[in-house]
């Protein structure tokens, strides 16, 4: 299978969405979402967004605007890689088999003259 070249767009659609379905990505967002919520309940740094913090959930919603395309865009990339290899496989099983029966019909024929110079050899004792 032929190295596609991938755009600068699809290497980012890419990186992204490997490192937002990272167990790295998921920790280190809990901890700031968590600090997040301290700072804003205990009011220990001027108090930016309170209870029920709208400014985090704009941030949460902007990030999920984003990060769904662009995971979608990675998945549609790694499908198409997908189909190509299933193609490039079906075809490569389809060859392997039209050989493999080739075989077979050159082993049937050579069992056939085998047994036939068997019985010849058989015939050649007799006399």
């Amino acid at each position: 299978m032929k190295q596609e070249i991938s755009t600068f767009g699809q290497k980012a659609a890419d990186r992204i969405a490997s490192v937002v379905g990272s167990w790295a990505f998921i920790l280190i967002q809990s901890v700031i979402l968590i600090v997040w919520i301290i700072l804003n309940i205990t009011a220990w740094i001027n108090n930016w967004d309170p209870y029920p913090f709208i400014l985090l959930n704009l941030a949460l919603s902007f990030q999920a605007a984003y990060a769904a395309p662009i995971i979608l865009m990675s998945q549609n990339r790694m499908a198409e890689k997908d189909r190509k290899k299933a193609s490039i496989d079906l075809y490569t099983d389809k060859r392997a088999e039209r050989e493999i029966e080739e075989m077979q019909e050159q082993l049937k024929h050579m069992s056939s003259m085998l047994g036939e110079i068997a019985r010849n050899n058989k015939g050649d004792e007799k006399e």
